[in-house]
This record gives C-alpha cells, structure tokens and sequence, in this order.
C-alpha cells in the first residue's frame, strides 16, 4: 500500500506557475515553466514564483507544529507549557512533568531523541536551525485565540480568523490548507475545502466516522487536488527500511505482527469516567465552531483543547491518535487490505469516555503470496508477551513481526528497524523506494508537479477505515462476538446493530 504512488512516475511533468496550480493541479495548464527545486537549491528551495499561500486551521496544538514545518516563522514562537487542559503549569507541574520525562528516558528512550511528550510530533526540518519556506503562511484559524496565540504571533502577516467557514469564503487567495482540529471536525472542514480546490494537509486520523472517510476519498478523487493525511512516519526512512526488508524476505513469510502505545497513559483522560459539567464559555472561545457536528453538550476546559481526544464524542482515542504512526508501515510493508474479522476487549469505559487500556485483534487475509495474517493491537500501556530471543534488559518496540525466518521491530514512525535478536553484521537489501523527503517536502512537491503524494487520501483512508474498526469492536465486545468485516459493502454481516456506529446525526446546521 502506497507503493504505487512512489514508483510512479511521470516524466512529462513540469512544475506550474503559482497561477496555473491555483485550483486542482491535475488539471491545471501550465503558463510557464519553473526551474525544478534539485535545480536551484537542493530540498526546501522555492522560487519567489513557486510559492504556496497556505491557510492553517486549528493551529494551537499540533496544527501549529505543522504550519511550522512549512515555513520558519518571523518571530521566534515559544510555546508555553500547559497542561492538557490548555490551563498554564505551575512551577511545581513542571518540576513533576520533568521528573516523569526523566524517568521514562530512563527506562526506555524515544527513538529520534524526541523527550517532550507536551509538544506536538516533529518529523522534519523545524528546530533545526534550517530556515523552511515550502509555503507562505497567508491565513490562521482557531478558536482559541488565547491558546493559539503564539503561533499568531509568530506570522504577523497572516490574517486571523475564529471560524473557518469565514476563512474559506473571504480567503481566495489560498492555495492549500493544513487542518489540525480536533477530530470530529476533520471531515467537514478537509470537504470543503476540497471541493473549493484547494490542496489539503489534514492531520490523522482522517475523520471520526468510516462514513466520513469514504467521503473524503471520494470528493479527494473527484476533485483532483493533492491531498496527505498527517503521518509523518510514512515518509520516514524507518518505514521504507522495514517495507524494504519484509518484502525483500528478510524475515520470510509473515504471518503474525503485534503492535502496542503506551497512549493514553499519563497524555489525556479515559476509562469510566463522568463528563465534567458544563462551566460558562471564556470570550476568547468560539465553542459552536468547536463543536461543529458534535451533539450539543455543554464547555467544560477538562473536555476541551488536548482532553477531547478520550471522549466518544470528539475523538478515536489511543488508536487514532497513534494507530496511523504504528499500523502504517505493517499495512504498507504485507499489503494489507480490510480485516475480514476484528475482536475486543477493554478496561471499563463509560458513555462519555472511552476505556483507559484495550487489546484488539484483527485477522487478515491471505494476498497473493503472502497468508493470512493476524494483527493483535494493546495500548493503556499493555504490551505484548516479549518475543523469543529478545535479550534481557532490551525494551520491547511498537511493532514486531514474526516471519518463518525471523522477526523484526520498530518504533513509532517506523523508527529504526531492527532485527530480533540483534545482529550487527545485518545491512539488509539495498534501499529501491524512492526517498521523498520528509511528509511536508513531498506534500508541497506533489502539489507543484502535479502528482500524488506519497500518502494520499486513496492511500490513507485505507489506514484509517482500518483504525475506526477498532472503536466499533471495543463498543461491541459485550455481544461477546468476533466481528465479521464486508469492506466492500462496509458492513459487519454477523451483527447488524454494529452498522449504526460508521455513522452518527450531525448537530443541526452542519454537514458533509
């Protein structure tokens, strides 16, 4: 999956006038052409003629993270330290959250060296140093302005809005937008943006609802514009190296893959546990825009800014904050297509929040060549029993991979694969995917030569469908039955009441 669209190619392409790419690039003429980027100055060189207006919608958290990636802001952003309820950290939280940081290093070291699990995920160029201009930062949307306000003023040239719908329709100077909402809000906002024509970055997952991500690659096809959904991990070179060596049979025939996050431990609430109740609404909120399609609950900031991803209303929970950045590579690496069967079992949960840990199997079947495989998920910080051959005092990855020949394991992100037990003589194949650059570079690329990207909607809904499974087997595992998937006809066949969760009424005045 997603070996298409890297292999492709398409020597007739040119890259387009900033006019040209205005609407849907694939059917764009081109006026004239512009020297390619290699050409002039390397990786994240953009003519003064070739550059994106690019609008950034929820923008405080990882949004922001994002729109950095993009282009290095004119003033130095300082992001400050908040709790997950968007509330300012005391002296004493921060002297804790360090604490904790340096234990967890201690025990188990991130790949990458990323400790600051309170910023958002950084997987390009921002902090290096390196000056980014892939775009130009034209417009900015929260509806925090208080929460998002570093990142305004870091582009003081940008106009500022609170509602985004306002943004798409007095904004026609855009050419692309980076959506890093919560997700209850991203189908709606990535839909009509697509069909304005305008090229879409949206953060994972692509949408709440399975409904809903159909949709989406729907309108992406019918539109023609170059869309990417926010999984940095699939343009790392850690994801490329374990696609490359599973299907190089390094590892022989895989049959079983097991994943695990330690998410929501410790990031943001989950389990049986009540809604808060409802507290006025701060003037620096535009909470209707917040809620857009959700059901009309009352603002309460323990529901609001990072917490909303725990609640069955707002969220997908740990698989939808990390499911993207650990399924991707096993998806992509064994072909993988829709589970034919799909089983749950989970901590106690509640009507508002989803439950504090889960292990959730998923059956594949066999693809040409390749068997059946089943794929068992854990999170809550459960984690799988330690493979054969692993050696004592070596910390357990977030995915393994049984072959007949052996096993390998990663990181999230697809970081640094390895083999199990280490080898130090291993090299592996020699590396025949293209590299295209980290998720924004090729995104940016694939807008100016008219092409895909290398996640795109028709690659990334698949991920995510995927990943939605997981949340209509834990509502289910009362019926104390394992789920039978028809994707073709997007249905569970064997337990009719489970159809009613691909979907869910939009709050009146709102919709797809």
């Amino acid at each position: 999956m997603g070996q298409e669209n890297l292999n492709s190619k398409n020597p007739k392409s040119k890259r387009l006038s900033r006019r040209s790419f205005l609407g849907t690039t694939a059917t764009a003429a081109a006026a004239f052409t512009i020297i390619p980027r290699y050409v002039m100055g390397g990786t994240g060189y953009t003519a003064a003629s070739d550059i994106l207006n690019v609008a950034g919608i929820g923008v405080g958290s990882q949004g922001g993270g994002d729109i950095q990636q993009l282009c290095t802001p004119d003033v130095p952003i300082v992001r400050p330290q908040r709790n997950f309820n968007g509330t300012p950290m005391t002296k004493e939280q921060i002297a804790a959250q360090e604490a904790r940081r340096a234990e967890m290093m201690k025990r188990n070291p991130p790949p990458g060296g990323q400790s600051n699990t309170n910023a958002p995920v950084q997987m390009g160029a921002a902090g290096s140093g390196k000056t980014i201009k892939l775009a130009n930062i034209y417009a900015l949307c929260d509806v925090d302005s208080d929460y998002a306000g570093h990142i305004f003023k870091g582009y003081p040239k940008a106009k500022i809005y609170n509602d985004w719908r306002e943004l798409l329709d007095k904004e026609k100077s855009i050419d692309a937008v980076v959506i890093g909402t919560p997700d209850h809000n991203h189908a709606m906002i990535a839909a009509a943006f697509m069909r304005a024509k305008k090229h879409v970055y949206l953060e994972k997952p692509m949408a709440k609802t399975i409904v809903e991500v159909r949709k989406l690659a729907e309108v992406a096809k019918e539109t023609g514009v170059v869309t990417q959904m926010g999984n940095q991990g699939h343009a790392t070179e850690g994801t490329r190296k374990t696609v490359e060596w599973i299907q190089s049979g390094v590892i022989g025939l895989v049959r079983e893959v097991q994943l695990s996050t330690n998410r929501p431990m410790g990031f943001w609430p989950q389990g049986d546990l009540k809604r808060p109740a409802g507290v006025p609404v701060p003037e620096n909120v535009n909470y209707d825009v917040w809620l857009g399609p959700a059901p009309e609950k009352p603002y309460n900031p323990e529901a609001f800014h990072f917490n909303w991803r725990g609640l069955w209303d707002y969220g997908t929970g740990a698989m939808g904050d990390m499911g993207a950045h650990i399924f991707d590579a096993p998806i992509w690496a064994l072909n993988l297509g829709m589970p034919v069967k799909i089983q749950a079992t989970s901590s106690p949960y509640s009507t508002d929040y989803m439950p504090l840990c889960e292990m959730v199997t998923y059956e594949f079947p066999a693809r040409g060549n390749m068997p059946a495989v089943k794929v068992t998920w854990t999170d809550g910080g459960l984690r799988p029993p330690r493979p054969e051959g692993l050696e004592a005092g070596r910390a357990m990855k977030d995915a393994t991979y049984y072959g007949d020949k052996g096993i390998i394991t990663h990181g999230s992100h697809g970081a640094m694969p390895e083999l199990i037990p280490a080898d130090g003589n291993f090299k592996g194949p020699d590396a025949w995917l293209p590299r295209t650059g980290n998720i924004f570079e090729d995104w940016t690329g694939a807008i100016k030569d008219g092409k895909k990207s290398c996640n795109d909607f028709s690659i990334s809904s698949k991920l995510t469908e995927i990943m939605l499974l997981t949340n209509i087997a834990v509502k289910h595992q009362r019926d104390n039955i394992t789920l039978e998937y028809d994707a073709a006809n997007m249905k569970i066949t064997n337990l009719p009441d489970a159809n009613s969760l691909f979907h869910y009424e939009y709050r009146t005045g709102w919709s797809l």
